[in-house]
């Protein structure tokens, strides 16, 4: 089962995301922020893919930068926020966007890696 990282200050969100992710089997894990997601892998849970929320703020952190080159980042941007968008970023999807958008999106990865 893949798991996903679904990273981000917006609860509402994140539960709306996970919840789809787990219908559709996907082991969906939500955070809070980057620190997070740190700790998870230092603890030994490696994601298949992660969706991080842009408007956290945490864009830059070395931790995003090291998590895009190992797996696939969706990152939901807003176009009115300033906040860099990783170059490594598998997707972006810009605000306002739908939870089926982003599970659609994370659904066609997780196809790319699998074939």
């Amino acid at each position: 089962m893949p798991t996903v990282f679904v990273i981000g200050e917006d609860w509402q969100l994140r539960a709306n995301v996970r919840a789809e992710l787990r219908e559709r089997g996907v082991e969906a894990l939500g955070m809070e922020s980057l620190d997070e997601a740190a700790r998870a892998l230092a603890q030994g849970t490696v994601p298949t893919a992660v969706v991080f929320d842009a408007t956290t703020g945490d864009v830059s952190r070395p931790t995003l930068e090291s998590l895009a080159r190992r797996v696939p980042v969706i990152v939901v941007a807003s176009r009115t926020q300033a906040a860099p968008i990783p170059e490594s970023a598998a997707a972006v999807l810009w605000r306002p966007v739908r939870v089926a958008e982003i599970v659609a999106k994370v659904e066609e990865v997780l196809k790319g890696l699998a074939a």
